[in-house]
């Protein structure tokens, strides 16, 4: 049986040094427990999860139900809301990216039949703005908000391998976690990596999460020539083309970039 990673939960709204959390942090907090992983959390999960007493907890998923920033089901269960889902769709970063990529995004995903994934670098992670999953099963999670480490995914590879080099170092020599046998987290082997895409333009990640995969990567530049994105197919190792995959990447890419072109 196969163990199926998912995308990792990552902690933002900590405080610095230790000092006490503000009303804003809190509340933050609270956000911050849902995660890929958990989708949908009891009062008691998002208290613990928050690092907050049951009874803060409670007066602060009051607040955001009340606003719609939560939901309760019938089993008492909280889920993100879609007040959330409202904001989120404001973001000027993504929102003329995926209007800008989702029917070249379409098209790859009639093409090749596989995982299509949009993702932007937050930090030291890449986030998917947009994702088209396969039909079928398929263990490899893509959604939308989906948060990977840069060294594990085709995407995140690519908006790495074209970061400032301090910022390939800092992640280069923080921990780097291994998600399947195959993963890449030796920073020599990984450096290697990350100068072959540059040359070649695409990345290529096998196995990196779970197994049976293989992603193809290229990036999406801005108006300006800079990498603004990647765009990626997963698709099952034993049938992967990785040529002809990074062909009509590449095609997409490029017809992605043209849209983001000046307006006249």
């Amino acid at each position: 049986m196969t163990v199926i990673p998912e995308a990792p939960h990552t902690t933002r709204t900590g405080a610095a040094g230790g000092s006490r959390p503000t009303a804003a942090g809190r509340m933050l907090s609270v956000l911050d427990a849902f995660g890929p992983r958990h989708r949908t959390l009891s009062l008691s999960e998002i208290a613990r999860r928050a690092g907050l007493t049951l009874p803060t907890a409670h007066r602060l998923v009051g607040e955001l139900v009340g606003w719609g920033a939560l939901e309760r089901d019938d089993s008492g269960r909280y889920s993100v809301g879609l007040r959330l889902l409202e904001l989120s769709a404001l973001a000027p970063r993504g929102l003329e990216l995926r209007e800008a990529a989702f029917p070249h995004l379409e098209d790859l995903h009639q093409v090749t039949r596989g995982n299509i994934h949009l993702g932007v670098r937050d930090g030291r992670e890449v986030v998917y703005i947009e994702a088209i999953r396969a039909r079928g099963p398929n263990p490899l999670s893509s959604r939308v908000g989906d948060r990977w480490p840069m060294h594990a995914t085709g995407t995140g590879l690519v908006l790495l391998a074209h970061e400032d080099p301090a910022l390939q170092e800092e992640v280069l020599r923080s921990p780097l976690e291994r998600f399947s046998p195959m993963t890449v987290v030796d920073p020599r082997e990984l450096r290697r990596h990350l100068a072959r895409i540059r040359q070649t333009g695409v990345a290529v990640a096998r196995g990196q999460i779970t197994l049976p995969d293989l992603a193809v990567a290229v990036p999406v530049r801005d108006p300006a020539g800079r990498v603004a994105a990647a765009i990626s197919v997963v698709v099952a190792a034993d049938r992967a083309r990785p040529r002809e995959l990074a062909c009509v990447l590449t095609q997409a890419s490029r017809a992605i970039s043209r849209t983001l072109g000046p307006r006249p």
